[in-house]
């Protein structure tokens, strides 16, 4: 078991595998389980770092808020303090939009990025996740005791009683309003956005997204010459929550990582 002293927070991370190192990051109330599946595949040529963020998994939590923002300043810190140089970096949902503040506020640390399931904006979710965003708190994370992400937080967290409090923090998280449409507009990282085709993110909040990367303005072209660095892929027969077992998003993430 490894862990990373920075910025306060004892940040717990796995490695696997050797290469151009990639930073995979979780997502809500999960930890490095949760993209446990995508690592032997990634790590036949890399070095992979997965990463529980604060108060998730066996990273305990501290005395400030959870927002994107710092835990974007942690997985900086983690890769200087493993002398990591550039790191790619592949988050879903809430690790999605930690790797994207990390790309945001760090860029000369950040080689390229994978966000999966995200939205640039709070307007970019549906109204009825918004709404159950707003419901978390001890009472969810009293309802979602029997449910195997539970199981697996029980298991490993250090203070298995923390789990109300966790649910409180992601619920001031979520409820806070955000648009980065400015900074992902002037963001330089080749950036590939990956959604379920099913997603908890409207369609065209997407393509929106896509557009502020510089995709969707004109035709690519015979040879390609106009191809936008970033790419967008949408993973068919998924959903928000099962996207991370997409057929079809390691071989996207993969050809966009070695390309």
């Amino acid at each position: 078991m490894s862990y990373a002293e920075v910025n306060g927070v004892n940040l717990y991370y796995t490695e696997q595998g050797s290469g151009e190192p990639l930073v995979l990051l979780h997502g809500g109330l999960g930890s490095t389980e949760m993209v446990a599946p995508l690592i032997p595949a990634l790590a036949e040529h890399r070095r992979v770092i997965a990463v529980d963020l604060q108060g998730h998994g066996r990273t305990a939590d501290v005395d400030r808020p959870i927002r994107y923002q710092t835990l974007g300043d942690d997985i900086a810190a983690l890769i200087k303090h493993l002398g990591l140089g550039r790191a790619d970096l592949l988050g879903y949902s809430f690790g999605g939009s930690t790797a994207l503040r990390t790309a945001i506020q760090h860029p000369e640390l950040v080689r390229r990025l994978v966000v999966v399931s995200i939205a640039f904006a709070r307007s970019g979710w549906y109204p009825e996740i918004l709404e159950a965003m707003g419901e978390m708190g001890p009472e969810s994370a009293e309802a979602m005791k029997p449910s195997p992400i539970y199981q697996t937080y029980a298991a490993v967290a250090p203070r298995p009683e923390d789990w109300p409090l966790l649910h409180t923090k992601m619920s001031d998280l979520l409820t806070q309003e955000y648009d980065w449409s400015t900074e992902v507009a002037a963001l330089n990282v080749p950036t590939l956005l990956a959604f379920a085709d099913a997603d908890s993110i409207t369609p065209a909040h997407m393509v929106e997204f896509w557009r502020l990367l510089g995709g969707g303005q004109r035709d690519a072209g015979w040879a390609a010459a106009d191809r936008p660095v970033s790419r967008l892929a949408v993973l068919p027969g998924a959903t928000h929550y099962d996207v991370l077992h997409a057929p079809a998003l390691l071989p996207a993430a993969i050809s966009f990582l070695t390309a």
